[in-house]
């Protein structure tokens, strides 16, 4: 790998020298935070709901890292639902993986399950 770029991004989604660009969300605290400084804002935020023993959810990991890295003027999150259940419960997540794409402090459209193509058609859509 080497070369002009030092990553941090263990994951090497990003080859621009930027960390990973989804959030790991790991308590309610955090979580609250993230909302407040995003409810009023009119940038796409999409979250990943998902399971660390949730085989789907492994498999379209490194395409949701990929969109992240695509569409930079969108904000990406990661919530493991075991982790945090309350906010979990609050989206209604029934299923992992649960995308959920929320604009203006308001759900604007979910994909249910590892369907990376309806996934990134969606981001595009509510991008602009």
């Amino acid at each position: 790998m080497g070369g002009l770029f030092s990553s941090p991004a263990a994951s090497g989604a990003a080859d621009d020298g930027a960390p990973s660009a989804v959030v790991a969300i790991h308590s309610a605290a955090q979580w609250d935070e993230h909302w407040e400084s995003h409810k009023n804002s009119n940038k796409l935020m999409v979250i990943d709901f998902s399971a660390s023993w949730c085989g789907p959810c492994r498999f379209i990991e490194p395409a949701f890292k990929a969109l992240a890295a695509k569409f930079t003027n969108a904000t990406f999150v990661k919530i493991d639902v075991d982790e945090l259940s309350e906010v979990s419960r609050k989206w209604k997540v029934e299923a992992m993986p649960t995308f959920v794409l929320i604009k203006g402090g308001q759900e604007v459209s979910r994909v249910v399950g590892a369907k990376k193509d309806e996934l990134e058609r969606k981001i595009q859509m509510f991008i602009a």
